[in-house]
């Protein structure tokens, strides 16, 4: 091997599931954000899942965005509600195969919602890696830390989106 020649080096573990998020989320049914979710445990995928309206009913890439405004802490923005997060269909995906998450990690696009980190602490799960956050993630960063919910920011972009 020559001095020059670099050796290949491999992802991480959390690197890996990342991108895997970034795959996973490809198959969201919202333009607002294309996130996906990927939950782990000992190195093993248990679960995924994509932003995307429950199934059987209409996706807002087809009939548009259901947008309601949401106040939070005294200030109002923009929601689209017609689809389910990421982090929300990966955790009920695991239901429904009766597949356990206590102890495992979940991988995500950004920080999860307040409703979303709830539902990460109830089913169990340790550990958070995001590869962005979320504009509206502190009170979730404090719950995190609350429960003991280990949380992991991959870097520090802020994700945006029209309407915010």
């Amino acid at each position: 091997m020559k001095n020059d020649d670099k050796k290949y080096e491999r992802f991480t573990w959390d690197e890996y599931f990342l991108e895997l998020v970034k795959v996973v989320g490809g198959r969201g049914t919202c333009d607002r954000g294309r996130s996906g979710c990927v939950i782990a445990k000992s190195k093993r995928i248990i679960s995924t899942g994509y932003v995307g309206s429950p199934v059987g009913t209409a996706h807002c890439d087809d009939v548009g965005h259901e947008m309601h405004v949401v106040t939070e802490n005294g200030k109002e923005s923009q929601h689209c509600i017609r689809t389910t997060h990421a982090e929300q269909n990966a955790i009920v995906n695991a239901a429904r195969f009766g597949a356990a998450l206590d102890g495992a990690t979940l991988y995500c696009h950004m920080t999860p919602c307040y409703v979303c980190a709830k539902m990460i602490i109830n089913a169990g799960i340790k550990k958070v890696v995001c590869n962005k956050d979320y504009h509206k993630g502190a009170r979730s960063k404090e719950i995190f830390e609350e429960a003991g919910v280990e949380y992991e920011l991959d870097n520090e972009e802020m994700e945006t989106y029209d309407n915010m």
